[in-house]
């Protein structure tokens, strides 16, 4: 764990009052707490867009499982993504709807890709990528 490491910020008093609006609609513990994490947020969508080399990700998708051959096209594309394809989740919702959650690790266009190719699978309802810096 790195060391902590104290600095101030200035900011408009009606600027400050959002912030901490926001901090209590969330439940953050502390405004430092939530500082870290929009750093962290940012920090994220900055290797993002830059094609970080190592992140990690959750793509979470809801299908109607009565789909003809859904389930045999996602196996076959994680299966044809396995270096990148850590684990999978497979929850019942309903009697018809699923949920599968899976942990993808590698560069971030790639997972984007991958993530891009099972939501567009016919069947699938919804489905979101979530990314954070793997180091």
């Amino acid at each position: 764990m790195s060391e902590i490491v104290r600095f101030s910020i200035s900011l408009e008093d009606d600027l400050l009052e959002q912030f901490d609006r926001f901090c209590t609609e969330q439940h953050l513990a502390t405004r430092s707490e939530a500082i870290r994490q929009l750093i962290r947020d940012k920090l994220t969508a900055h290797a993002w867009a830059s094609d970080a080399q190592d992140v990690a990700g959750t793509l979470t998708l809801v299908y109607d499982h009565h789909r003809p051959q859904l389930r045999d096209h996602l196996t076959a594309l994680q299966h044809d993504h396995a270096e990148m394809v850590i684990s999978a989740l497979h929850a019942h919702l309903t009697h018809d709807l699923c949920l599968e959650v899976i942990v993808l690790r590698g560069p971030a266009a790639k997972l984007q890709q991958i993530a891009s190719k099972l939501k567009g699978l016919k069947g699938i309802m919804k489905g979101e990528l979530v990314m954070a810096a793997a180091k």
